[in-house]
């Protein structure tokens, strides 16, 4: 008597819910849609708005790098009063740093209300933050702002 061979085990594809027959689960947001990103990067786009629109008008502008941080460091300089909204550090030629401008994160959206108060807010900071690393006042880098 021969021993007949037993065929190979068939791979099972794994199981998907398919709870109550109402179809195989989805992603809640489809990536084409403004929900799909964060809070942080529908910051950082806001941010880089307010810098490009202001370095249409600016050529200054166009050299300053923008960055985006949660909070601010714990030690804030002494005229620095409350809590800092965004911070401009001035080029550095002897290590090649351009001009930089910090705008903090938390504290700006915590200010903000609504995303129209947002983004004016960060508009606001981004235009004191060039007027103070250019020597101007505020009003004189956007004439919307007074």
């Amino acid at each position: 008597m021969t021993q007949a061979r037993r065929p190979a085990p068939v791979p099972v594809p794994a199981r998907r819910r398919d709870r109550h027959g109402r179809g195989l689960r989805g992603p809640l947001l489809p990536p084409y849609l403004p929900a799909w990103r964060t809070r942080a990067e529908h910051f950082d786009e806001v941010v880089v708005s307010a810098a490009s629109d202001l370095a249409r008008r600016l050529p200054q502008v166009a050299d300053m790098q923008f960055a985006v941080e949660e909070v601010p460091p714990s030690d804030p300089a002494p005229w620095e009063g409350g809590v800092v909204l965004g911070r401009g550090f001035a080029a550095e030629a002897r290590a090649g740093l351009p001009a930089r401008i910090v705008v903090y994160r938390r504290p700006v959206t915590s200010r903000a209300h609504s995303e129209a108060e947002l983004g004016e807010l960060v508009r606001r900071v981004v235009v004191e933050q060039v007027a103070l690393l250019l020597g101007r006042r505020p009003e004189e880098i956007d004439p919307d702002l007074a």
